[in-house]
């Protein structure tokens, strides 16, 4: 968001979590909280979790901001092509880079990123 470009090369060796979402999509803002717990959570550990933007103007984004405040780092995908690298057709979707720069897992649709059901995955990520 602050014009700065951001690249995956110098994470390497850190998992990361990248969430793309849109201001427009209901579960992508019902399922942001619980991004940024688990951000907070798992910190310590190394976890990298970004929200990526697809397609929306730094205007649209700032009025999201303005309703429901992030901390998660937000990069925009002004063209969509982070999206199409990485398969992206619905929203959100979460991609998970290990820790070897390559892509581990995908989740499609709202996920309770606390909860029992992602558990496992975070911890195989965080452990790869």
């Amino acid at each position: 968001m602050d014009g700065g470009r951001w690249s995956l090369a110098p994470a390497r060796g850190r998992p990361v979590l990248l969430n793309f979402w849109a201001s427009w999509c209901e579960p992508c803002r019902a399922e942001m909280p619980s991004l940024e717990l688990l951000a907070e959570r798992h910190a310590a550990a190394g976890l990298e979790v970004l929200a990526v933007n697809f397609r929306e103007t730094d205007a649209a984004i700032r009025r999201f901001l303005g309703v429901m405040p992030v901390s998660l780092p937000i990069l925009r995908d002004a063209d969509g092509g982070a999206a199409k690298a990485f398969g992206v057709r619905m929203f959100p979707t979460t991609v998970a880079i290990g820790r070897d720069g390559r892509v581990a897992w995908s989740a499609v649709g709202e996920a309770d990123w606390t909860g029992a059901l992602t558990r496992p995955w975070i911890a195989a990520l965080l452990a790869g």
